[in-house]
């Protein structure tokens, strides 16, 4: 490479190390550059081979400076690109789009799960982002649990506080906490008043008689029935004194209304299964989610309603019910469907508790589980989930959450914090290899940071031979450098060592392996979205604490694990004969 190209690789080097490690509040690495640098400079493609030996320096001379001093220097090199970052950061604060006829410190949101089981990846969308417009507007986030369905969706009583877990993980603390379940009396008032207004009517036609009467636009012949009498009905669907299916109480809309699902729609219905609240166990009437939750947000201030395109016909039909009491209805944007990669297991709360019930699940933290706490003991912060849930904004259509965006926002948050350590895989895929070392130092220093010195190095002892993914093995008469102790030659039966000079993998491309010692290692295993694998950990990851985020070098960062036995089954899950357990977290 001749003089002249050199110092445009550097000049060029040096801006995208600084553009990166501002972008991304962290320190520029080599690999990182890389892939800009040759997209952006196709002439210096030609001398790949040399390029990450010249712009090392630069990485490092810019991992060394503050962020001020980064600033400053882009500045002076690319001002452009340091309105491009002021331009990207601005956008990205205000990623969600204005809430319509929002005030500070008027807004109020909530949100409104079933709890038939914790949430899956899915439904952090919502706390993710009512939190986020809370927070920019001063406003107020209310969890309101719609457990009005005591049958179809049966409420797990475990649910309730696994969700509110669920939210404190993403960061949030909900200002009003509701059961609707207790609030079975406050339904009852606003229907007997609508009942007062005309509003609604009993009914005792059966479903598929309705539903003729409804698709023909012809109305039910106890639509003009006797005040008097819908209130005595009502009453007694209170008192409990009809099975389900022989009453309900229907509001009285517009008969013939061109979209026949807001016809007359029910209200209130009997129940015959007992809520598993004991609170709620004695209610056998029971009102229709639109009813109730129609209600509620009228009863707590709700200003603004997110809710998914699929669900436009809800406001419809509870606009009905707010014309009856002069109700003014609270703002409403829509949104499509979350689609999530990466998981076999179909985002379904009920598809997820039937592969639990029957085995094929270890529970709902079983790294294979697109659960919430699932990715949670994977050890993926919460602040990770909720940017890439705001990053897909409000749109209509539906969307699709690539777990990579999770992975790269969680990279972000704990790669600087994360020490470095060995595992060797020991796989049918991925066996691991013994290997003698001959010739060299009884103990290797490999770094707890690459980008930290002062957290200082680990000691870790050769002696009874190494470790080595068989993948790494090189072939007889070649070398490779055991990252942390230096090169080594591989003979017929052994590692003869060679040198502890760096030079020879930055000059003549001597790849860099881990390992860990043979003889002195922690058995392993390592619990995947794609299944466990098993393996031996360096001796000094005994010294790490339970919830310690760690990255195993070349495999991926981890959550240290406190070992308990999986319940099931017997091919899955740890065995009771590790020395350790850790959760892969991601790349």
């Amino acid at each position: 490479m001749d003089e002249e190209l050199r110092e445009r690789v550097e000049a060029a080097a040096e801006e995208a190390a600084l553009y990166n490690a501002l972008k991304h509040g962290s320190d520029p690495d080599v690999g990182a550059i890389m892939g800009p640098l040759m997209g952006e400079n196709p002439e210096f493609r030609p001398h790949g081979d040399e390029i990450p030996g010249i712009i090392g320096p630069i990485v490092s001379k810019v991992g060394s400076m503050d962020e001020a001093e980064r600033r400053e220097r882009l500045q002076e090199l690319a001002p452009e690109k340091v309105e491009e970052l002021e331009a990207e950061a601005e956008e990205d604060e205000h990623v969600l789009p204005d809430l319509p006829n929002a005030e500070a410190g008027e807004v109020v949101m909530r949100a409104a799960p079933n709890p038939n089981g914790p949430w899956h990846i899915g439904h952090a969308r919502m706390p993710s982002v009512i939190g986020t417009y809370a927070e920019r507007y001063d406003g107020e986030f209310i969890c309101r649990f719609d457990d009005t369905d005591p049958e179809t969706k049966r409420p797990d009583l475990d649910a309730y506080d696994m969700i509110l877990d669920d939210i404190e993980y993403l960061g949030f603390e909900p200002d009003v906490v509701l059961k609707a379940s207790d609030r079975l009396e406050t339904y009852y008032e606003h229907a007997r008043e609508l009942i007062e207004m005309g509003g609604a009517y009993t009914c005792s036609c059966p479903a598929e008689d309705f539903r003729e009467l409804k698709a023909n636009a012809e109305p039910c012949p106890h639509r003009d029935k006797d005040p008097d009498v819908v209130r005595e009905e009502f009453e007694a669907m209170i008192a409990g004194e009809y099975d389900a299916g022989e009453m309900v109480l229907r509001v009285a809309t517009d008969i013939e209304h061109k979209n026949p699902a807001l016809r007359d729609w029910v209200a209130f219905r009997m129940v015959d299964a007992a809520h598993p609240r004991e609170e709620a166990a004695h209610y056998d009437c029971w009102p229709m989610l639109d009813f109730q939750s129609g209600v509620d947000d009228h009863l707590t201030g709700v200003t603004h309603i997110i809710r998914g395109i699929d669900l436009q016909d809800s406001a419809k039909r509870q606009r009905f019910v707010y014309d009856y009491f002069d109700w003014e209805y609270p703002e409403v944007l829509h949104w499509g469907h979350v689609q999530v990669d990466a998981y076999d297991v179909k985002m379904s709360t009920s598809t997820i508790k039937a592969k639990i019930e029957n085995g094929e699940l270890t529970g709902w933290d079983d790294p294979r589980a697109p659960t919430l706490k699932s990715i949670q003991r994977r050890g993926i912060r919460g602040q990770a989930i909720v940017d890439a849930m705001t990053e897909l904004g409000l749109s209509t259509s539906d969307v699709d959450l690539a777990m990579s965006s999770v992975y790269s926002n969680n990279r972000q948050l704990v790669d600087d914090e994360a020490n470095r350590y060995f595992l060797v895989r020991d796989t049918e895929e991925t066996p691991a290899v013994e290997r003698q070392i001959t010739g060299g130092p009884d103990v290797g220093h490999p770094p707890l940071h690459p980008d930290h010195e002062d957290r200082g190095t680990r000691d870790i002892s050769v002696d009874g031979g190494v470790l080595v993914e068989e993948q790494d093995l090189p072939d007889h008469g070649d070398r490779v450098w055991l990252k942390g102790y230096g090169c080594v030659r591989h003979t017929r039966d052994a590692f003869e060592f060679v040198s502890d000079d760096i030079d020879l993998v930055r000059e003549e491309d001597v790849p860099v392996v881990h390992w860990v010692p043979a003889a002195d290692n922690l058995d392993t295993m390592m619990r995947t979205i794609e299944g466990d694998v098993t393996g031996y950990a360096e001796p000094t990851v005994a010294d790490l604490d339970v919830d310690e985020i760690v990255q195993f070098e070349r495999v991926g960062f981890v959550r240290v694990d406190e070992f308990e036995p999986a319940p099931a089954p017997v091919d899955y899950g740890p065995t009771g004969e590790e020395d350790l357990v850790v959760y892969y977290t991601h790349p």
